[in-house]
């Protein structure tokens, strides 16, 4: 999964005529051309949604499938989940064995969590809240479903600059304090996620090296049913 700051002191996406609705069918071509652009550094491994993936969601969790829209119909953001039960909580996992190699059917009805298997925006639309958007939209279907928490795996992207003179440990420490910025896992710190320990082997991504931060956002609803 990659999430990247998306702010702006200009309009917000919403005044503009932007959209957060769940995936059609139609979408899926949009959204490969929209993958590719997006994730540049990801696509040479194959690590981009593929029409059949694309599918397999809407068949076995079309809520959970998002896209943003503008009034034009051009889709500027994309956004996949799936619901898992982690056992332990804090399972170690990578992004293959999780999605299933990206088909969701690893998909549990009855999980507790909901996992962001990948978040996307066009470049040309970064900084502008749509990812803000989404996130509120998963936010929404967690309540919606009386899950316990969202959770997912985020590439430590920035990890490659650091590697020669830190550890992933000391890297993660440092953007936590605010001594470095990560332009995920930052972002993910400041909307609310709790970082909870590195995962190894993640994902094949030059920029992290492999390696993700196990993120974790709380129902606060379910938190006050269980208190």
């Amino acid at each position: 999964m990659d999430i990247s700051i998306d702010v702006s002191d200009s309009l917000h996406p919403r005044e503009l005529g932007v959209i957060v609705r769940n995936t059609q069918p139609e979408d899926i071509s949009k959204i490969v051309n929209l993958q590719t652009e997006s994730y540049p550094y990801l696509a040479p491994y194959g690590n981009i949604w593929r029409s059949e993936e694309l599918e397999s969601h809407l068949r076995i969790f079309p809520q959970g499938q998002f896209v943003a829209v503008e009034p034009d119909g051009t889709i500027v953001g994309s956004a996949s989940t799936l619901i898992v039960s982690l056992n332990p909580e804090y399972a170690e996992h990578t992004w293959k064995e999780i999605t299933a190699d990206g088909l969701f059917i690893t998909h549990i009805p009855s999980g507790d969590s909901l996992y962001l298997a990948d978040i996307s925006t066009h470049p040309k639309h970064r900084h502008e809240g749509i990812g803000g958007m989404i996130i509120h939209r998963w936010k929404e279907l967690v309540t919606e479903l009386n899950l316990r928490r969202m959770i997912g795996g985020g590439r430590l992207f920035n990890y490659i600059e650091y590697a020669d003179r830190m550890s992933p440990s000391e890297y993660v420490e440092k953007v936590m304090k605010g001594e470095l910025k990560d332009p995920v896992l930052t972002f993910e710190l400041n909307i609310g996620f709790r970082f909870v320990k590195i995962l190894t082997n993640y994902l094949d991504d030059v920029r992290s090296l492999n390696y993700a931060g196990f993120i974790e956002w709380l129902n606060p609803n379910t938190l006050k049913v269980s208190s």
